[in-house]
């Protein structure tokens, strides 16, 4: 396992960490992708672990909960070995208070997620959006309070755009108050948008991505091709609506390209998926998933070896798509370019 800082902080991650979505298994959407229970998700960490994979990425909404208390069941005992992720923010309830990311709603969460966790600290805990109603001075001045109380070690966002995550990093300088040292972002082969804003600014102001969905909600698992249906047993039937959308055709034209270069390396198409993940600037880990042990040794896989230069170019190829405005002159036009090289692609 490869290890890295988490954006300008002085934290080590590895390369892979484990998303927990799977864990638990309540509701439409988290029923679909999982059931694991405590002893499954003991099995995991086993493997995991034994991999160098230490860090376990979850939230409040995850399965209403259980995914943390799945998680916190299967951590027992070897705490001081992993990293634990969570986040909160998004709705969990009717109430008032039971969404955003006010001071009232960001105490009580996370003493929920402690409890469900069985933990005492938090290593990483992120805002999972942006709450337009609460000033960000308020936010930061709240998590500064639990950073200084020893629930929280690190602060970190989920899903912001560029004003977004800016004003807040502002904030922070101004009022000496932790900054952010992680977004955790959708980007893969089939969605590059993180890199025409948020890519620039989290080299610039030392932000890690941690990057969710990096085989494009389950469409880069080498089973999704062109002319077939999708196959029986895929959640793509029940879950496509919640992930990001993806045009067909440049769906199949990154699949052709991942086939080439598999047959080339020997590897399956999410490790070639994976690994092109991993050598793009900004990158401090990528959340791989796992229903069960044969999907995580494989996603494991994606490690310990490197795509050639050519190969990365054919996939950066097929992938790429014009930008909107205002960066679509920056990829396009030599003037523009030369003022701002693109960091990836």
């Amino acid at each position: 396992m490869e290890y890295r800082r988490l954006g300008a902080s002085g934290l080590t991650v590895p390369v892979l960490s484990l998303g927990t979505g799977t864990f638990g298994g309540r509701g439409p959407l988290f029923g679909d992708w999982g059931t694991t229970d405590a002893t499954d998700a003991r099995r995991l960490l086993d493997i995991a672990i034994d991999a160098g994979l230490t860090l376990f990425d979850t939230a409040d909404v995850y399965s209403d909960g259980a995914s943390e208390e799945v998680l916190g069941q299967a951590i027992k005992g070897r705490r001081d070995q992993v990293l634990i992720s969570t986040k909160a923010g998004l709705p969990t309830g009717d109430g008032p208070n039971d969404a955003g990311t006010s001071r009232a709603r960001l105490i009580t969460a996370v003493d929920a997620a402690l409890r469900r966790l069985g933990t005492d600290y938090i290593d990483l805990f992120q805002l999972h959006a942006f709450d337009a109603a609460t000033p960000v001075e308020e936010v930061l001045a709240t998590l500064d309070d639990l950073v200084r109380a020893g629930k929280i070690r690190y602060t970190g966002v989920s899903n912001f755009s560029g004003w977004q995550l800016m004003k807040s990093l502002a904030a922070a300088d101004r009022d000496a108050r932790p900054r952010y040292a992680a977004h955790q972002v959708h980007y893969s082969l089939v969605g590059r948008d993180y890199e025409w804003e948020l890519m620039p600014l989290g080299h610039d102001q030392g932000v890690g991505a941690l990057v969710w969905s990096p085989l494009g909600w389950g469409r880069l698992t080498g089973r999704i091709r062109r002319g077939t249906p999708i196959p029986d047993g895929s959640r793509l039937h029940t879950t496509a609506d919640y992930g990001p959308p993806v045009d067909d055709e440049l769906l199949f034209d990154v699949v052709d390209a991942l086939d080439a270069v598999a047959e080339e390396t020997g590897r399956t198409v999410p490790q070639v998926a994976i690994n092109w993940l991993l050598r793009r600037p900004t990158v401090s880990s990528v959340i791989i998933g796992a229903r069960n042990e044969e999907q995580l040794r494989q996603n494991l896989g994606a490690v310990g070896w490197e795509l050639t230069a050519e190969q990365v170019a054919r996939l950066d190829a097929a992938s790429l798509r014009t930008a909107p405005y205002p960066y679509f002159p920056y990829r396009r036009q030599e003037g523009f370019a030369r003022l701002n090289p693109p960091l990836a692609g």
